[in-house]
């Protein structure tokens, strides 16, 4: 790839960082919580509060039968505006407005450095491309190996140009979102100031429409391919060599609570600290006694749930923080265990549990795969196995895995050297292999999964808990759609 394409990667990944804080902070702001779990051509509904009468209902599927996205929002009854009073109705609606105002600030902030640079890059693609037809038009003579040289890497950045608009675009829709919102809350503060006759129908249904477009916006520029990998980042060095740690991938954002489970097997002992400043001085946390051990490192914490591999089984149990109950085991069917098909590294590490974007997934093998690794998506309520995939990359070699937007990704190594090599595409069910660099500070990774809600990776590292940033290219069609 050329230096022209990864500075354009970067600019794009820019946009991959501020969906991560949108998807983060926007959806508490303007009740849009929830997450999808979908499958192509389908649609599944998440229900965010009791009752239609209690607030929204949302639909979504990632892909309709044409590969396009779908999202529609259902508003709630339409008496439960009209049966409060008028001011609490507008005070409601001003909340509203004031956070999609915030939101929209930083946001345009964010992307107003990338868009010069877009710009700026743009037009020097037209003057190369210019210079080009002239050199190639004109009589004198030339090196031919320069000249085609020029002429390789102009057809390289050429496919940018719709790229380039798609982004100036989706900037400028920014900036419409931005007035119109400014728009609204004026209105409504004239309306505070008078409290004289108004459609406060017609004004919920302006906010409405906003709603749905920063949604819209939020999933369009939800996932992209993995090209880079930050330096680690310390958290905190506690623990045995072995073991792992967490924060819940799906609730809100101001939900911080870090587990912490120390060891590869036979543990029990579930650590849980009030927020991650709280992990990294070792106070304010309580105990969960589990009533089965587990196996291995490869527990995610999911919608308040654990998840993890019950010991010298292929049990899968899901223990419920709450109510400090198993909610519901089930056996993965011939997945190995007990060290059978374990991680390079060893330490029981048969079945890793994993969640991102789509949901939750379980990275295993069994005989009948001959020991390559298997990708087996799970319903998070009953742990069915909802569909397989065989990569056909042994599972001995790899040194972890973690999943990003349908997409396995492996290490060649747990030790010093490491780095990401492998990469599975459940979309396409195809694979290739990859050379991304991954910085393993401490010489022992024991366990690696990502938070699709803070888009980071946890690593526990020889007894030192730490953090990587993540940088995901987005592709981005002339026709608009990711």
């Amino acid at each position: 790839m050329t230096v022209p394409l990864l500075k354009i990667g970067a600019v794009l990944s820019t946009m991959a960082m501020v969906t991560n804080w949108m998807s983060q902070t926007l959806p508490s702001l303007v009740g849009l919580n929830g997450t999808t779990i979908s499958r192509g051509g389908t649609s599944e509904k998440i229900t965010l509060f009791p009752s239609p009468e209690d607030g929204w209902q949302i639909y979504s599927s990632a892909q309709d039968p044409d590969g396009k996205c779908i999202c529609t929002v259902v508003a709630p009854a339409q008496n439960m505006c009209t049966r409060d009073p008028r001011s609490r109705q507008l005070r409601q609606l001003m909340e509203k407005v004031q956070n999609i105002t915030q939101s929209m600030e930083v946001l345009d902030l964010r992307t107003y450095r990338d868009l010069q640079y877009v710009r700026n890059t743009e037009s020097l693609m037209k003057v190369l491309d210019n210079k080009l037809k002239v050199v190639s038009e004109s009589q004198k003579p030339l090196n031919p190996k320069a000249f085609q040289e020029l002429k390789v890497k102009m057809d390289e950045l050429l496919p940018l140009l719709p790229v380039l608009d798609q982004y100036k675009s989706d900037a400028r829709m920014i900036v419409q979102l931005k007035d119109e919102v400014r728009n609204l809350s004026l209105l409504l503060l004239a309306i505070q100031e008078e409290m004289g006759a108004y459609d406060y129908e017609e004004l919920q249904q302006r906010v409405l429409i906003l709603e749905e477009r920063l949604h819209a916006c939020m999933q369009k520029l939800g996932c992209g391919k993995l090209t880079g990998v930050s330096n680690p980042i310390t958290i905190r060095a506690s623990g045995s060599r072995f073991g792992s740690w967490m924060t819940d991938t799906m609730t809100p954002s101001s939900d911080s609570r870090v587990w912490f489970m120390d060891g590869y097997y036979r543990g029990r002992r579930v650590l849980e600290y009030r927020s991650v400043n709280d992990f990294m001085k070792g106070q304010n946390f309580v105990q969960h006694l589990l009533p089965h051990a587990w196996a291995g490192t490869g527990h995610v914490v999911y919608n308040g749930s654990l998840y993890y591999n019950k010991y010298q089984s292929n049990i899968i149990v899901k223990y419920h923080f709450r109510s400090r109950s198993v909610l519901v085991q089930r056996n993965l069917n011939s997945a190995g265990y007990n060290n059978t098909f374990p991680y390079s590294w060893g330490g029981f590490s048969d079945i890793d549990l994993m969640t991102d974007e789509n949901g939750l997934w379980a990275v295993y093998t069994t005989n009948q795969n001959a020991g390559n690794i298997v990708i087996s998506r799970l319903e998070p309520q009953t742990l069915e196995i909802l569909q397989t995939w065989d990569t056909g990359y042994p599972k001995r070699s790899a040194g972890e895995s973690f999943m990003i937007c349908g997409t396995l990704y492996v290490t060649n190594s747990h030790l010093a050297g490491a780095k990401i090599y492998f990469a599975y595409y459940t979309n396409s069910s195809s694979y290739e292999y990859t050379d991304i660099p991954f910085h393993n500070q401490y010489s022992h990774i024991s366990m690696l999964d990502y938070n699709p809600r803070e888009r980071v990776l946890y690593t526990w590292n020889n007894g030192h808990q730490v953090l990587y940033n993540v940088t995901l290219f987005h592709v981005i069609k002339t026709s608009g759609e990711l």
